[in-house]
Formats: C-alpha cells, structure tokens, sequence
C-alpha cells in the first residue's frame, strides 16, 4: 500500500493477486477470487487457467507467471472455436513466492502481442496515472519500464513471434492461443 502526500492522506492499494498452489485458489487485490482449473509449476515459472463464466467472449483466462523475466503472459481462450483469441498480454509484475503460493504486483504496463503483428505497448494512462498518484514507488516504475521494452526489443529481434520469444527463453511449452 502506498499513502499518498499532503493532509488527509489516501491509502491505495496496488493491484495484487495471490495464487494459492495448494487449494488452486487465485485471490485479487479486490476481494474476488477464483478456483483455478489448473494448476502447474514448471521450471519457468507458474502456468495457471480458470473458467471466465461473466465474459460473454471468453471461455477461460490462461496465465503464466515468469519471474526471471518479470512478467505475467495471459490469454482469454474463446467460448466459440469459431471465434478469434484476442492478442496475448505480457504485464510486467514482480512476482514473490514461497512453497505454496505465488504473489503478484501488476505494475501496470504491458504489451498486447496480436498473432504476427506488431507488440504495442498497452496500459500506459493506468501506468502514467499511477506513476502521479504515487501509487507505484520509483523503482517498481522503473522496472515497468525497463522490462516492457526489453521485451518489445526481443520480440523484435524475432520477428514479433511470441513463440520464437518464448523458446529463445528456454521455455519450449506452447503457448494456447499460437
């Protein structure tokens, strides 16, 4: 939580999820929490997916935590197997764990990675906003920042292929909406 400056100080709180491995619950900062569906460590990272039943358009949310490169990749699957996925989500977080469970903090800047196409950077009034409102310390702004073009640079250098991204960093898993 960070309190903001001046006289009658505001405390907001950054958005956090914690992702329990052994009840395969994934609770958010909000409140809500979900049952995962599934549920995995891999020597990358945390893959998780949970039923979205309120989105008319999604059928379930697929989600890999990366901690070595500071980022969450997600992608909403489509209820109808005629329908196209939209692009997947890299967000740059910093991610703590122990041996059950998995805590995140969104630091509010991402790139959408459309199939093929150019990464654009995505989020970044709600990055700005934050970065004023003294929601989100220097250093994790800094890392946000750091982190999303690192990985814009490198999704360059392959031709914008997320799959290609993932397998020059070692994670040779396919990713659900390629």
């Amino acid at each position: 939580m960070t309190t903001l400056g001046g006289v009658g100080a505001v405390t907001t709180p950054q958005l956090v999820d914690v992702i329990d491995t052994i009840s395969g619950v994934r609770s958010y900062s909000s409140g809500g929490s979900r049952t995962l569906s599934s549920c995995y460590a891999e020597r990358w990272g945390l893959r998780i997916e949970h039923p979205t039943p309120e989105d008319p358009f999604s059928d379930s949310e697929i989600t890999w935590l990366m901690p070595e490169l500071g980022l969450r990749l997600t992608n909403h699957r489509a209820r109808s197997r005629h329908s196209r996925s939209g692009p997947s989500i890299l967000s740059a977080v910093r991610v703590e764990r122990d041996h059950r469970h998995w805590q995140t903090t969104d630091l509010l800047l991402g790139l959408a990675v459309p199939g093929g196409a150019t990464p654009r950077i995505v989020r970044s009034e709600d990055f700005a906003a934050a970065v004023a409102g003294r929601v989100l310390r220097p250093g994790d702004a800094d890392q946000a920042l750091r982190t999303v073009h690192r990985a814009l640079e490198e999704l360059s250098n392959v031709n914008h292929n997320l799959m290609s991204w993932l397998t020059w960093h070692g994670i040779y898993d396919s990713w659900p909406s390629l």
